[in-house]
């Protein structure tokens, strides 16, 4: 039988139809998959076997009687920021070690409601902050294509996973490019869905007013699919658009002739790697080629999104994490009193990076300084929004790079906040104005390590992204390659 972990999710799903193969067929062999290699790029925190081999089993009873499922057997992972019912969730962080939710993120149930099987947790930089899964409490993922460098992050798990053939899609979360940017850095297929679109609830928050969960997948095909499960309005989540989410599946479908499509000069700046700007701009003129019309475009307030989106992000963590303290949920530190018990459990359960980020927000809302950042940073990020409105009223979508380099090395980055923080400096303006974001791989570097195209749609235009995306991946083969492990 041929490697069923290199099928997309609808050449499987039409194999297990017609009765080609099964469920635990297509379970068990990415569980082989993930037995041999995920040793070595370490993109699991927790396995769930038992959980997927039942769940295939009962979705192959569940065919056989006639029944359907939109993801019905497809193997499925998530990033461990996604609350399981039943399964540790630890947002890789040794402060929520041993936590076991009660509840699934609306996310995972809708998936569980389609068909999917889970096959585990993947791994994340601590509290989804950081860009190379460094971060994680736990250990460092590897890149598949080359493991001496990073898969990016924060959800590097998720993205490693699908580039390795261990799953067949993944979930992940976008709080500045956390899709987007480890997708780039694995040559994935992801979407970052527009602010609103997919429910947050039951998604460990980090930026409560960025955060987006979405799908990594091998095309467009597939990251489509997982997306029309996942999307609608949920009213657990007072965020959540009050509207049905769009079939884009069938929304795909036509050509992209007519279609404006600009570059936005800001994002094609001195830094790129020049094998990055290069494939990005060859990307341009194939989707010319296929009809649409480019022109080059520019953001008024571009140099403001970096510091408006830490001021604010971080300021949000700050607030989020103040609930992780040993009393509900997670890791526990005895001390001598309440006030000296939770300095030692925040103290011993938190990283390097997720106390600097804590500190960091805590001191721009503090009195004094809260009008001189963090209302100044709400103030750009209104103009930033309104720069976007107003491209978005000349062309339908943007072109532009995901990341100014590919993947670089572990360490290299590490001790360098700023350097880590730069690797986001395309991505974090689509979390601001609350676009939505596609990554498609568009090409590779001299050393074999992928590059991501970047396309930005307006607020609940993911049906149009996909289908752009669609037509680029016909006319290339990026998306189907694939890192020959050991």
């Amino acid at each position: 039988m041929a490697d069923l972990t290199r099928l997309t999710i609808s050449d499987a799903l039409q194999k297990m139809q017609s009765g080609e193969i099964s469920a635990l067929d297509l379970c068990q062999a990415h569980l082989q998959r993930i037995e041999r290699h995920d040793a070595s790029i370490r993109a699991f925190i927790k396995l769930t076997p038992d959980l997927a081999l039942e769940q295939a089993r009962a979705a192959d009873k569940t065919r056989a009687n006639g029944g359907e499922g939109s993801l019905l057997g497809i193997p499925i992972a998530l990033k461990d920021v996604l609350s399981t019912k039943g399964i540790e969730t630890t947002c890789g962080s040794r402060i929520l070690q041993g936590y076991v939710p009660l509840f699934d993120a609306t996310a995972v149930a809708r998936l569980k409601e389609a068909g999917a099987v889970l096959l585990g947790k993947l791994n994340m930089d601590e509290f989804a902050m950081g860009s190379s899964t460094e971060n994680s409490g736990y250990f460092p993922t590897r890149n598949p294509w080359n493991h001496d460098h990073v898969p990016g992050g924060s959800s590097g798990g998720s993205a490693a996973a699908v580039a390795a053939n261990m799953a067949m899609a993944s979930l992940g979360s976008d709080t500045g490019g956390s899709i987007r940017q480890p997708a780039s850095f694995c040559g994935n297929t992801a979407l970052k869905p527009s602010y609103g679109r997919v429910s947050r609830y039951g998604l460990i928050a980090y930026g409560s007013s960025f955060d987006q969960t979405g799908p990594f997948a091998r095309t467009v095909d597939d990251a489509a699919r997982v997306m029309a499960v996942i999307a609608g309005h949920d009213p657990l989540d007072s965020t959540s658009m009050p509207a049905p989410a769009p079939d884009y599946v069938a929304q795909m479908n036509g050509d992209i002739r007519g279609l404006n499509i600009g570059l936005p000069a800001e994002y094609f700046a001195e830094g790129l790697q020049p094998e990055v700007a290069s494939a990005v701009r060859a990307a341009a003129v194939e989707l010319e080629s296929q009809g649409a019309q480019l022109h080059e475009v520019s953001l008024r307030h571009a140099e403001y999104c970096l510091p408006a989106y830490y001021i604010i992000a971080m300021a949000e963590a700050s607030a989020n994490l103040a609930r992780f303290d040993g009393v509900r949920f997670g890791a526990r530190v005895e001390g001598r009193d309440l006030i000296d018990s939770y300095k030692k459990t925040r103290g011993a359960g938190f990283g390097e990076e997720v106390k600097r980020r804590i500190m960091l927000g805590t001191y721009t809302l503090s009195a004094g300084y809260y009008d001189a950042y963090y209302g100044k940073a709400q103030a750009a990020r209104t103009l930033i929004r309104r720069d976007f409105d107003a491209l978005f009223e000349q062309v339908d979508a943007l072109l532009a790079p995901v990341a100014p380099t590919t993947a670089f090395r572990f360490g290299e980055a590490l001790d360098d906040p700023l350097r880590m923080i730069l690797a986001d400096v395309l991505t974090i303006s689509a979390n601001l104005a609350g676009l939505c974001g596609l990554s498609l791989p568009c090409g590779f570097d001299e050393a074999g390590l992928p590059i991501g195209l970047q396309l930005l749609g307006a607020p609940f235009d993911e049906a149009r992204l996909l289908r752009i995306g669609r037509v680029y991946q016909e006319a290339t083969d990026w998306h189907l390659r694939s890192p020959e492990l050991a």
